[in-house]
């Protein structure tokens, strides 16, 4: 974890803001440290996590997160992280096997007019489950859904009004109903003022910027890399 972060956020894993909508997002960047950093934090907070994976796989997540000092492995074991696979789901749908079942989740594949409540009842199933505890069973805390990256969804041919939609039905039973945190992350590649940017990121950006209750945003130096910080 970033111990400055927190200190800037006034925030620690024992104490947060609850029903928060945090959304990461990033220009000419990689702002998945951020993704990375709020994994392990509410995984310590012991939080009952939903981690949509849309753009790694488990094994690069779990090996960061292990230099962070967190298992995810055990956390999966013990129920405390629920982990969607995005390329391993699409995978089984795009090149059906005998042994593989497809997941509903990833339906709008087929067809990317049906929109996303498919994955949306995924992780309402996910993060609801986290209210009623099995017998012998850990309890744990208020649910967190974390999205590394939203973007990818419209590169897969999804409008984003649908993704828009998406977010703020998640916002809606994790931080409203649960009172549970989100952390989404979306990429902007190119330049801001650029007319011929992704129209459809640039909206995307902008209407999750009304929804979020914290923006986090990540962007290099003017200059350009350095190996010594100076410049503008």
């Amino acid at each position: 974890m970033f111990t400055e972060l927190n200190s800037i956020l006034n925030t620690s894993p024992d104490s947060f803001t609850r029903g928060e909508f945090i959304l990461v997002s990033d220009r000419q960047s990689d702002a998945s440290f951020l993704i990375h950093h709020f994994l392990s934090f509410y995984l310590r907070s012991r939080c009952k996590v939903c981690f949509l994976g849309l753009v790694q796989s488990f094994c690069h997540y779990s090996a960061v997160s292990q230099r962070l000092g967190v298992s995810l492995t055990q956390a999966k074991e013990k129920g405390q992280l629920v982990f969607f696979e995005g390329l391993k789901e699409s995978l089984s749908l795009l090149i059906p096997q005998e042994n593989n079942t497809e997941s509903e989740a990833v339906n709008f594949l087929r067809d990317p007019a049906v929109g996303l409540r498919s994955l949306y009842e995924f992780v309402r199933s996910s993060v609801i489950s986290s209210g009623s505890v099995e017998e012998g069973a850990e309890e744990w805390g208020p649910p967190v859904l974390l999205v590394d990256d939203l973007s990818v969804l419209l590169s897969l041919g999804v409008n984003f009004g649908a993704v828009l939609d998406f977010s703020h039905y998640c916002r809606a039973a994790v931080c409203s109903q649960l009172q549970g945190n989100m952390v989404m992350l979306v990429r902007c590649n190119g330049e801001e003022e650029e007319d011929d940017g992704d129209e459809e990121t640039e909206a995307l950006l902008k209407g999750l910027t009304h929804q979020c209750s914290l923006n986090l945003h990540v962007q290099g130096l003017p200059t350009g890399y350095c190996k010594d910080i100076h410049g503008k």
